[in-house]
């Protein structure tokens, strides 16, 4: 699989995500409250929780769409939003931002694929201006990636022309091509179909299966996460509430209020 190509640039020892009392509030609304979270190198980690939990935001905080209001957050040991400049730690410019995001590539719940370009071109396009791949190079890549999630046969179809799971496939191929160390998915499957679900859950399965990537994947399908991580994060209220291995926590949750959750899901 090709995002498993090469070793994962990661200092040894140190985690892939590292965030220490980040605090984000909008307005009056307080969405993380201090919220501490390491993830290592190569770990598979599903996000559960209550809708306002704070989830996504943590994806968005660590893609550089959100800025917090207080605490810090390292990629792979580098420093988001400071950089080192004359021997002490000054705000980060764009070009230091550029370079954290490029370890990092994010999947939404929404496709964003751009209309008016066909899939193939919508998969090189930031292979090609972002990171210089010639267009054969970065063709070649998109190919196999395309392959790989199931569109072979769609390089030259538009969005409009794709369902909703043809979309969200050719979403993972984009963010893949871009090489990242660390993918994100946010609720990737809340705007779709029912029957289209399992489509996109699979090309997902496989991701967790055979890459070395770090998957950090936000996700309200309890048997998918049960499945594919090797932890789960339960976070409400901004906080992280119960972090454990998926039989722990979907077995004998040690918090009431991840049991409760948990009943009300499953009864859902």
């Amino acid at each position: 699989m090709p995002p498993a190509d090469g070793p994962v640039q990661v200092p040894p020892g140190t985690p892939i995500v590292r965030m220490r009392g980040v605090r984000k509030a909008f307005g009056d609304a307080l969405v993380l409250d201090g919220l501490d979270l390491d993830v290592p190198a190569g770990q598979k980690v599903a996000l559960i929780g209550p809708s306002g939990a704070g989830k996504s935001t943590v994806l968005r905080i660590l893609m550089t769409l959100e800025r917090v209001d207080a605490g810090t957050v390292e990629i792979a040991g580098e420093p988001m939003w400071t950089m080192p400049r004359g021997g002490r730690a000054v705000p980060a410019d764009r070009a230091h931002l550029r370079s954290v995001r490029r370890r990092v590539g994010m999947v939404f719940q929404h496709f964003n694929l751009f209309p008016h370009m066909t899939v193939l071109r919508n998969v090189t396009e930031a292979p090609r201006h972002v990171l210089g791949l010639a267009r054969d190079a970065a063709e070649a890549r998109a190919r196999e990636l395309l392959e790989l999630v199931g569109l072979a046969d769609k390089l030259e179809a538009y969005p409009s022309e794709l369902s909703g799971g043809q979309q969200q496939r050719a979403a993972i191929a984009r963010a893949l091509a871009m090489r990242p160390e660390l993918m994100l998915f946010d609720e990737v499957t809340s705007a779709l179909d029912p029957e289209l679900v399992d489509e996109v859950l699979g090309v997902l399965r496989r991701l967790a299966r055979e890459s070395r990537m770090t998957l950090l994947i936000v996700t309200h399908e309890i048997g998918f996460a049960r499945e594919i991580a090797d932890r789960v994060v339960f976070m409400d209220g901004g906080r992280i509430v119960e972090d454990d291995a998926p039989e722990a926590i979907f077995t004998n949750p040690r918090n009431e209020r991840t049991r409760r959750f948990l009943r009300s899901v499953l009864r859902g």
